[in-house]
């Protein structure tokens, strides 16, 4: 018995498509947290590059929990566009901008309200516990950011 494996006539334009939105995605989600570190970096005393590939532990953990949560709105945005390719990507441009502008607004507010002073903060060569506040305020921002696109 001999059976034909035979695929959509679609499929090779389908795939391709989807490949090619991934790629676009990536690309969005790339630029954006790369703009959001920068974001952080320059509204926070030192360079915030410098520190963390020096392994200083508090710069590390604020940096990761501001990319994890610039990825939460970069995610929700491209899910909420509903398969529609352009509007994701401006959808997703937009309100990770929104998002970034937000967050570092509120971590100088945070800032102000519990008195730390994060350049100091983030410059230290030991771990702070602290720093696990600003860092929950930025996941906990990018939430709020992405339950608000949903």
């Amino acid at each position: 018995m001999i059976t034909n494996l035979a695929l959509d006539p679609g499929f090779g334009s389908s795939i391709g498509q989807g490949v090619g939105a991934i790629a676009l995605y990536a690309i969005v989600g790339l630029l954006l947290m790369v703009f959001g570190f920068y974001a952080i970096d320059w509204t926070t005393p030192g360079k915030l590059s410098t520190l963390v590939r020096d392994g200083h532990p508090n710069a590390v953990i604020v940096t990761s929990a501001g990319l994890v949560s610039m990825a939460l709105i970069v995610v929700v945005a491209i899910y909420s566009s509903a398969g529609k390719l352009a509007e994701g990507l401006l959808s997703a441009l937009i309100f990770g901008l929104v998002g970034i502008v937000v967050q570092v607004l509120a971590v100088r507010l945070l800032e102000w309200v519990t008195r730390l002073d994060i350049g100091s903060l983030i410059q230290s060569d030991r771990f702070a516990p602290a720093s696990a506040v600003v860092a929950a305020a930025h996941v906990a921002l990018g939430l709020v950011v992405a339950v608000a696109i949903s």
